[in-house]
């Protein structure tokens, strides 16, 4: 073998490793370029399950609240119910006792009138 076809032997080999440390190369960024993406996915899932963690958390929230509201409301509106029960029995009282007193008074009116 001469020393030429020895030289075009070890240029062959050489620019076979270069273009293989170019593969490795290609590959490498590849991949890292794939893990990137990967973590840019994970990234933005967690922040919309954050995103609607919070929603939910805030429609609860809300739910509660309106809950509450309603039954401050009949609560209020309960007890609106017993004050005025109460005012129409003590007006029926007040009735009654004038009803009482009027008839006292005219038994009494009577009895007057017989003794004269």
């Amino acid at each position: 073998m001469g020393r030429i076809e020895k030289e075009k032997e070890e240029e062959v080999e050489e620019k076979e490793e270069e273009e293989e440390e170019e593969d490795e190369e290609e590959e490498e960024k590849k991949k890292e370029k794939e893990e990137e993406e990967e973590e840019e996915e994970e990234k933005k899932k967690n922040e919309e399950e954050e995103e609607k963690k919070k929603e939910e958390e805030e429609e609860e929230k809300k739910k509660e609240e309106e809950e509450e509201e309603e039954e401050e409301e009949e609560e209020e509106e309960e007890k609106e119910e017993e004050e005025e029960e109460e005012e129409e029995e003590e007006e029926e009282e007040e009735e009654k006792k004038k009803k009482k007193k009027k008839k006292k008074k005219e038994e009494e009116e009577e009895e007057e009138e017989v003794e004269v």
